[in-house]
């Protein structure tokens, strides 16, 4: 089992792997994954008060009188994903 990381770990672990996007992921009410990608810079705030995004373009989620969603990352699910070699150095992460 991998390690739990609070906010404070999630931040500096960014930091220390220069580490520029995140990607947040979560599923749709039918089970298919989709995410976010933020930057290093949204990522204290996006761990305090969540990321906004329109839920009317997920299946499921809202109609678009009320699309306005937030996504709340949990930092005690964070992992740095290997890369594969050649891939862009800039890759996402995910949270």
């Amino acid at each position: 089992m991998g390690a739990t990381f609070t906010k404070e770990d999630v931040i500096r672990k960014v930091e220390e792997n220069d580490i520029k996007f995140i990607r947040l992921w979560f599923t749709d009410v039918l089970g298919f994954l989709k995410s976010l990608a933020i930057t290093r810079r949204e990522l204290e705030r996006s761990l305090e008060e969540g990321m906004g995004f329109d839920g009317s373009s997920i299946e499921g989620f809202a109609r678009i009188q009320e699309s306005d969603m937030v996504a709340m990352p949990d930092p005690s699910t964070f992992a740095i994903l290997p890369y594969i070699a050649g891939e862009r150095q800039d890759r996402p992460h995910v949270l």
